[in-house]
């Protein structure tokens, strides 16, 4: 039976008491969530036929731990997270990135994955990580034995999704990463983390701000969906 892309699940990142990165003038709860949202829609308006699961469709915080659960259960075809950049002292670094789940050896990579795992800091329910410290290197060890059967996928989507920000949308690409994440290590289906720009880049979070620039940014994930989706399903499976 050919592969088919039937559920799709949207996930905007933070959310609620958990603001994620904080820009001068927005934050990044609001700017994911917008994407997140939008990108639901065009796959509803022209993938009438793919059902379109939220993580989150209000500011409300959702734990770290069941978002990949929301997926799980939904027997999703593939997992998007939407999200928002920083950096520290260099208002001048912008750009998109789209993670893969894995380890790599760049310290940068690294950094961002803790950033987005430490939103386990605002649960309660911290006995649902077995112990795992997203703070602690030595934590990331455990990711050393993931061998995803769902890598090539992955990364088939999220170099459609870069590709799409370069050449359609008119954001300078960083490339596509791989990154320890749990959102993504918890998934069983092709997952990609999206990195939409940086918010610490004052030209970057006025267009990120912006309708016409969360529309853009949208449209080019929705675009790398559909191309992955038609892509994926037309390889003929032999018995």
């Amino acid at each position: 039976m050919p592969y088919e892309v039937k559920t799709i699940v949207i996930d905007a990142g933070h959310g609620g008491k958990d603001p994620g990165t904080i820009g001068a003038t927005s934050k990044e709860k609001h700017i994911a969530l917008n994407i997140a949202l939008k990108v639901g829609g065009y796959l509803e308006k022209y993938l009438p036929d793919v059902k379109v699961v939220y993580t989150r469709k209000t500011d409300n915080f959702i734990e770290l731990y069941d978002r990949p659960v929301i997926a799980n259960k939904a027997n999703a075809d593939l997992f998007v997270s939407v999200h928002v950049d920083a950096i520290g002292g260099k208002a001048s670094v912008e750009g998109t990135t789209t993670y893969v789940m894995g380890l790599d050896k760049n310290k940068k990579n690294l950094d961002v994955a803790m950033r987005e795992n430490s939103v386990m800091k605002y649960e309660e329910n911290l006995e649902n990580y077995n112990g795992f410290d997203p703070e602690s290197d030595e934590s990331y060890i455990i990711f050393d034995l993931y061998q995803s059967a769902f890598r090539e996928n992955s990364l088939k989507l999220a170099e459609q999704i870069q590709t799409q920000f370069e050449k359609r949308v008119g954001r300078k690409s960083r490339g596509v990463k791989h990154g320890p994440f749990w959102v993504l290590w918890a998934t069983t289906m092709p997952s990609v983390l999206v990195e939409t720009g940086y918010i610490t880049n004052p030209n970057e979070e006025k267009y990120l701000s912006t309708e016409k620039g969360q529309a853009l940014i949208a449209s080019g994930i929705f675009r790398a969906i559909r191309d992955y989706k038609n892509q994926v399903e037309s390889i003929k499976v032999e018995n």
